[in-house]
């Protein structure tokens, strides 16, 4: 049940009587104060224009033409046009009731599914993974679960950097380390950041080894047996790196998404061939550019993009415009979805301008560059160790847990050390996950461990507390999921849980729209928050209790169990039945 959806489309449906569009804009949202009703429509302003008349005449027309009988209570014009209403709790109820037996739990069908590619996390294969990748990694995978719940045919893509320049040298050290007759175990790649400064201080210092590496970058370009195994001997260990660190933060992305910009090789000489031919690339400075006038300077001076390199060497910008067309082309995508810091948006609005002109997108496949802020330390610069350097994801989730454990053994009296440390893990690493998706993506924010870790607002632990207490009401009614009984709503507080119950999918909605996790986020807070004022209100296992009522509470409860929990799972955030 899409509330919104219905009321568009009873609105719709109200102005075609009058003599509208029926496309014109309806214009419903959820009243902000509850003294304004449930929802408002207050498409009659727009309206009133185009019919070149008041307002709030043409809103009381619409009122009469509205058919609304047994949804709503009563509509309410407001102000110059406004629509106020106000839904009636029976059929509040019904909807409520159908939801509650839905394994969807009232998100209706996808009627028109989508193949959707989303490129997300994409770490660089030549160093561990650190909280830079945090944001692309777990706002991807929360946009994939929702696509995927929704009933969209999702492709996951992880462009994992595997390619250039820096692997001549990293394969070039690595070979050293091996004819020294040391194993590949010891030689770890176990920390990839001190491989990567060892080999990166040798090309910066040691005599004849930067030639070596560049030599190397080329043979390995050109298929080279050995410069191959070398280089997949690293790229097998980095990618088992970032599988674990994917493990711990219960993100879906598998060996089979890998799809590294090595991929794109044998195609990148043909796009450069292709752009040439169509006169879209030219030679400056030895290297070839496409030039943008649609991106022009203040002085008029078009955007340069290169596609390759003076010495005949491709860019990231070729690999990305090869991306659009295996993506467009060959999976046929009618969405892509790519997730970067904010500081890459120049970039990926020139892949799209040239793939557009070059004909890689086809006109039916949306591209969508997802753009995010930057974690950022209580001082308020970029996050970083106490000595100024990368923080590794791995490092970073296990202080997670190890701190949650800490917090849950003060709250927790009655779990065993087991429980404790797996409450710890689904509390720490939920923790940093919420703090993150539940930030506008756009946004900077400030990583603080007391703000994530605390049980009172907008936080993981709240809400994984508020499902155990959900949990423990319905253990100690000694019902189950499959406990059925009428809904009745009578009370303001079970009004509107019920009604914040029945906006998940609209909810979801809007989170697929823009990719905005944060708005899932909202929505599972408000509902817990309004599930606690629900419990307080209206008593469910005290004596005097009447049995009916008793019942229909038991079923809301059942309902916001299921919500929290399926919500969760769609952030990636596990729940737990007792805390």
């Amino acid at each position: 049940m899409n509330i919104k959806h219905l009321l568009t489309e009873k609105t719709q449906a109200a102005f075609v009587a009058l003599g509208l569009p029926a496309d014109t804009n309806a214009a419903v949202t959820i009243s902000t104060k509850p003294e304004f009703g449930d929802y408002q429509i207050n498409g009659a302003m727009a309206a009133a224009k185009l019919l070149k008349t008041n307002p709030r005449q043409l809103a009381e027309q619409l009122v009469q033409q509205l058919d609304l009988a047994g949804i709503a209570d009563k509509t309410e014009i407001a102000g110059p046009g406004f629509i106020n209403v106000t839904l009636n709790k029976a059929w509040l109820a019904a909807q409520l009731q159908i939801a509650s037996t839905d394994e969807r739990l009232g998100v209706s069908a996808n009627s028109a599914p989508q193949t959707v590619v989303v490129d997300y996390s994409a770490p660089n294969l030549a160093k561990e993974m650190h909280v830079g990748h945090l944001r692309s990694t777990i706002i991807g995978d929360a946009v994939v679960r929702t696509l995927e719940f929704w009933g969209d045919k999702v492709i996951r893509q992880n462009h994992m950097g595997d390619w250039g320049t820096q692997f001549g040298m990293l394969i070039a050290h690595l070979e050293d380390k091996l004819a020294a007759g040391i194993d590949l175990e010891q030689v770890a790649l176990a920390d990839l950041e001190d491989f990567y400064r060892e080999a990166k201080k040798r090309f910066d210092d040691e005599a004849g080894f930067a030639d070596k590496s560049r030599d190397y970058v080329v043979k390995l370009q050109s298929g080279d047996a050995h410069c191959q195994k070398l280089w997949q001997l690293f790229i097998d260990t980095s990618v088992k790196h970032s599988e674990e660190v994917y493990e711990k933060l219960n993100v879906t992305l598998s060996h089979a998404d890998i799809k590294p910009e090595s991929a794109y090789n044998s195609m990148l000489q043909g796009i450069v061939d292709d752009l040439k031919s169509k006169s879209m690339a030219v030679e400056d400075q030895g290297a070839l550019v496409v030039f943008l006038q649609e991106l022009a300077d203040k002085e008029g001076k078009p955007s340069p993009f290169i596609v390759q390199k003076t010495g005949g060497g491709f860019l990231y910008s070729t690999t990305d415009l090869a991306a659009c067309q295996y993506r467009s082309h060959t999976l046929n995508a009618d969405r892509v979805i790519i997730f970067t810091d904010a500081r890459q948006a120049l970039h990926f609005k020139q892949v799209e301008l040239v793939a557009r002109k070059a004909g890689y997108l086809r006109d039916a496949t949306v591209y969508d560059h997802c753009p995010f802020g930057t974690m950022m330390g209580e001082d308020g610069k970029p996050f970083k160790t106490r000595t100024g350097g990368t923080v590794k994801l791995a490092e970073l989730l296990e202080e997670a847990v190890v701190r949650a454990k800490a917090v849950v053994q003060e709250k927790a009296s009655d779990l065993t050390a087991d429980e404790i440390a797996e409450v710890a893990r689904k509390v720490g690493i939920g923790a940093v996950k919420f703090a993150d998706l539940s930030k506008n993506r756009t946004s900077d924010y400030i990583f603080s461990w007391d703000a994530m870790l605390s049980f009172e607002g907008a936080t993981a632990p709240y809400l994984q507390y508020a499902y155990t207490r959900v949990r423990s009401i319905l253990r100690r009614a000694d019902i189950t999921d499959s406990f059925s009984a009428a809904l009745v709503i009578e009370q303001e507080q079970e009004k509107q849980l019920a009604v914040k119950l029945l906006r998940f999918e609209e909810a979801l909605q809007q989170v697929m729209k823009d990719a905005q996790p944060n708005l899932l986020c909202n929505y599972l807070y408000e509902l817990a928050s309004l599930y606690m004022a629900f419990y307080e209100a209206c008593p469910i296992l005290k004596d005097g209790v009447e049995p009916a009522q008793r019942d229909s509470r038991l079923m809301l409860s059942i309902v916001t169990a299921k919500l929290l929990q399926q919500g969760l799972d769609l952030l990636g955030i596990e729940v737990m039945e007792r805390m």
